[in-house]
């Protein structure tokens, strides 16, 4: 009778073990999902160590329960499995899944039961809002010409559900603002054809909603394409001392003695770097026009913009970048003074363009000033056109004194000529945003 008791125990004992062992489940979306529309794709991951026998999600709305999903595998209580890694699954969730879904406010269900001897089901609840209404876009019926590296300004009516548009142009966007003296539904983008995108893709205007749905539309363009220069740019110790020096005096960045491993790094990923900072000073604009007529161009053009430049030391090709702008020449203690009027949104040291400057002009175009020996003007800062803002130098990847002028739209580096030039001005961009044009 005792050896029946001591088994029972044990065996009650393993049961109680068992079940203390058994572990509920994790569950995330990844990515969140605050929208639902047509067909949205819905990620979770579950976590459980011991792995799940089921999963199942549903949306509910007005007491209605719409089944999405459902996953089960075979249970396994008293020999379950250790150390299971996290797993994703992946389904769709909207009107496609749901035909009686509504537009307006629903709940989705997530559900997992674990694979252990306890089997708990766990379960999370996201609030989604339901947007099943189509977006709606109608470009104007100008002609647009554009020279490519240059920009341009296309009107357009944005209608149905939408929350976000603008132009595409390729892999580039560009955001619209509201044209001014009219509804939010009449809008206008600034937007760039990019000097390194081939001359055969056509711009479109495109309208989304948070449901991911799109609708674009093309309109009537005409491209000039472009050729940019190339030419050789000669290296020798002494100038890639001077140079590296600039930026990296104390070896932090590439240490070593090898001046040519040092330059290349500093010359393609900080340029990179940098690049990436101008494109994300985008969001730093006003949403108005800040410049008054066309921007003062100063000093003589020693490069241009968008001109290649094969890097090479002792007759070697050690890198090929292109420059974004243009290196006007100066003397040196000049005073640098402002294309035209603006509100400063950088004035710190941007590595390869050493002390910078970077003024907003307004709805998403930016002027940029580069190499400075001293700025004078402080972020927030409103300058009016002509006014001083630092001193010329030689700071950054500069041989010697001159200031590096580039301008971009919604972060997109372009060629500024066009901006200096009135009548440019007043055809393509000033004359559409006129109340009544």
């Amino acid at each position: 009778m005792k050896i029946i008791i001591a088994a029972v125990c044990f065996v009650a004992g393993i049961g109680v073990a068992l079940l203390v062992l058994s572990t509920g489940t994790q569950l995330s979306l990844n990515p969140a999902v605050a929208i639902i529309g047509a067909s949205t794709p819905v990620s979770v991951q579950l976590n459980n160590p011991h792995g799940v026998r089921r999963v199942a999600a549903y949306l509910e709305q007005n007491g209605a329960q719409y089944p999405l999903f459902e996953e089960n595998t075979a249970a396994h209580r008293l020999f379950w499995r250790r150390h299971q890694p996290a797993r994703t699954v992946t389904f769709e969730a909207g009107k496609k899944q749901a035909k009686d879904l509504k537009e307006g406010t629903a709940r989705l269900v997530v559900e997992a039961v674990s694979d252990d001897l306890r089997g708990d089901t766990d379960r999370n609840v996201y609030d989604v809002n339901v947007v099943l209404a189509a977006p709606r876009v109608a470009p104007d019926d100008l002609q647009h010409y554009i020279n490519q590296a240059g920009m341009e300004l296309v009107t357009f009516t944005a209608g149905g559900s939408w929350d976000e548009a603008g132009v595409k142009v390729g892999p580039h966007t560009f955001r619209s603002f509201p044209l001014p003296g009219r509804g939010p539904e009449q809008r206008f983008a600034m937007f760039a054809y990019p000097w390194d995108l081939p001359p055969d893709l056509a711009p479109v205007v495109f309208a989304r909603n948070a449901a991911g749905t799109e609708a674009t539309a093309h309109f009537w363009f005409k491209l000039f394409p472009k050729k940019f220069r190339e030419r050789d740019f000669l290296l020798d110790d002494a100038l890639m001392s001077k140079l590296v020096n600039n930026i990296d005096p104390a070896g932090t960045l590439e240490p070593g003695p090898d001046l040519v491993t040092r330059f290349v790094k500093i010359n393609s990923d900080m340029r990179r770097k940098n690049n990436q900072q101008l494109y994300d000073l985008r969001l730093k604009t006003e949403e108005k026009v800040l410049w008054d007529g066309p921007f003062i161009h100063y000093g003589k053009e020693e490069a241009m913009f968008a001109d290649t430049r094969d890097y090479k030391y002792q007759g070697n090709q050690v890198d090929r970048q292109t420059h974004l702008g243009f290196d006007l020449s100066d003397v040196a203690n000049a005073p640098v003074n402002a294309a035209n009027s603006g509100r400063v949104v950088w004035a710190d040291n941007l590595g390869i363009y050493g002390n910078c400057i970077v003024l907003d002009h307004g709805y998403g175009l930016q002027s940029i000033y580069g190499h400075l020996q001293r700025i004078d003007v402080k972020v927030g800062d409103m300058v009016q056109k002509g006014g001083k803002m630092g001193v010329a130098g030689s700071t950054g990847l500069a041989e010697g004194v001159h200031v590096h002028f580039g301008m971009q739209i919604d972060g997109v580096q372009i060629n500024p000529r066009e901006w200096w030039d009135e009548h440019w001005i007043h055809d393509r961009i000033l004359s559409k945003l006129q109340p009544g044009k």
